[in-house]
């Protein structure tokens, strides 16, 4: 009995082992995608309000919209 129970106790000691370093694995991973993918989101984000910032009437959005253009 007792040789059954430290086989399953090592079995358990070994899978949280492994579990452990597929979670750093996974942590590593985050870590080094993230940033990247905010600091990309955050590019986009400014450059798409300065697209709005700086638009005028006559960009093609405005030029398609017959109210916007006949209207002024």
């Amino acid at each position: 009995m007792d040789t059954d129970l430290i086989r399953v106790l090592e079995k358990i000691a070994n899978t949280l082992e492994e579990n452990n370093e597929v979670l750093n694995r996974i942590a590593n991973h985050y870590d080094g995608v993230v940033p990247v993918m905010t600091r990309n989101a955050n590019r986009v984000e400014k450059a798409q309000e300065e697209l709005e910032d700086n638009r005028s009437p006559l960009d093609w959005g405005e030029y398609l919209n017959p109210k916007k253009v006949f209207n002024s």
